[in-house]
């Protein structure tokens, strides 16, 4: 009797404890920044972490990353309109840190919550740190890769089970925005041509700022080859007048146009994120080709190990509550059991979950478990992106250079003469940066 009565007491003590703890949770909101087609997504999270946690109360923003990126940037992370948890891709990341944007967070222990790392610092989790001081967590995988029309690849006498060369193909068979640097690296990785790097020694450094005649074989190859798609279309519109290929503003629309089966175009360089759009494009002659399979000068195509991060406002920092919330927030959005209705509503690819998972879904359509398959294995051989802050100088110097070949009467003659005006850019880059 003594026994079963010190059983009864012990369990009221335990509940006694366990509800005096739940009684000492402040109640908290916590913002949530997601864009328009995440919003079913996250509503999921909102509900689910509010059932779980009675004390949370999840807001969502709705607005697109970049846009909200910019507004962090030009306001400050106390503006109540920047959210406490937000998406940022990994080279903003830096940036974001360098500002004194987001707050260090125990990154480690929460993947250790979410489950499916086999080694967290070896993946992006290692790559998203300021010395031992996580930045984010990884919220997906990516890499670039070719979508191609099957019709007009036949129609071109293109083999697309075969190594593509890119100088054996006709001007209008590949369409890509080369003068955006997002693009641009998976060519510049292939030659081995650094926009910028640091050396052993932490310097920065740039082969573009190297004479023409210090190129090496690949790469002068890369600059004969972006010359000859740029003077292709500089005269390939009507009247032979440049048509939108390299134009930063209408070339997303032409891609549309002509790699449809009553277009040109038999490769696109894209993102997966736009897998649904040319998928619905191209329908039944829709196909796509990892970056390795296709080659400049003998080298292959790369991109760079790619992805994004949830990250948490800086103005948590110190406040328990928020930060548990933000945690709690973060671990429901990859939630591996959501990994599948996590690529259907964002197009992205989470790192934690193996490629079995999606090609097991029955959810999914065979081309996007295709697409899945394709990132993933683009992903794994791809090298490492930069991730020191001064990256950032690269995008706009690189696009306006190679755009300024278009500016009438300053259009150059040869691809040295191509090479010159980039180098030019960089050379003024690099000096900003000394």
């Amino acid at each position: 009797m003594k026994k079963i009565l010190s059983i009864a007491l012990a369990l009221v003590l335990v509940f006694g404890l366990f509800a005096g703890c739940q009684e000492k949770h402040e109640d908290v909101t916590i913002t949530v920044q997601a864009e328009t087609d995440w919003m079913d997504y996250y509503q999921a999270v909102k509900t689910a972490v509010e059932e779980e946690y009675p004390y949370i109360t999840v807001q969502l923003i709705e607005a697109g990353a970049f846009d909200h990126l910019d507004a962090l940037d030009n306001t400050s992370a106390t503006n109540e309109e920047i959210a406490d948890v937000f998406a940022a891709p990994a080279d903003r990341l830096f940036g974001l840190n360098d500002n004194a944007q987001i707050a260090y967070i125990p990154a480690a222990d929460i993947a250790k919550n979410i489950g499916g790392w086999t080694d967290y610092e070896a993946g992006l989790g290692g790559a998203f740190k300021d010395g031992e001081n996580y930045l984010g967590v990884p919220m997906n995988i990516e890499t670039l890769l070719f979508f191609a029309n099957k019709a007009n690849a036949a129609d071109a006498g293109i083999d697309l089970t075969s190594t593509i060369e890119l100088n054996d193909l006709a001007d209008d068979d590949l369409l890509v925005a080369y003068f955006n640097a997002w693009f641009g690296v998976a060519f510049t990785n292939a030659a081995g041509f650094e926009l910028l790097g640091k050396d052993a020694s932490g310097n920065l450094f740039s082969d573009a700022t190297k004479g023409w005649d210090e190129l090496n074989a690949n790469q002068k190859a890369l600059f004969n080859h972006l010359f000859d798609y740029w003077k292709y279309h500089q005269t390939a519109g009507e009247g032979g007048v440049p048509d939108t290929a390299w134009d930063s503003s209408n070339i997303w629309a032409t891609m549309e146009t002509e790699y449809a089966s009553t277009g040109h175009s038999s490769l696109l360089l894209e993102g997966p994120w736009n897998a649904t759009k040319f998928k619905d494009i191209a329908g039944a002659d829709f196909d796509l080709l990892p970056l390795n399979q296709v080659t400049l000068n003998g080298e292959e195509v790369a991109h760079w190990k790619g992805g994004w991060a949830l990250v948490v406002n800086v103005r948590n920092e110190g406040n328990e509550s928020k930060m548990d919330a933000a945690q709690k927030v973060i671990e429901e959005i990859l939630n591996t059991d959501n990994a599948v209705n996590f690529y259907l509503e964002t197009g992205k690819i989470m790192e934690h979950v193996p490629a079995s998972v999606y090609q097991n879904a029955s959810e999914l359509a065979d081309a996007d478990k295709a697409v899945i398959a394709t990132v993933i294995e683009g992903y794994e051989g791809a090298p490492a992106r930069p991730l020191f802050s001064e990256w950032g100088n690269v995008w706009g110097t690189w696009e306006s250079a190679l755009l300024s070949w278009s500016t009438a009467g300053s259009e150059p003659a040869t691809a040295q003469e191509a090479y010159e005006i980039v180098k030019a850019a960089f050379d003024s880059m690099m000096a900003s940066l000394e």
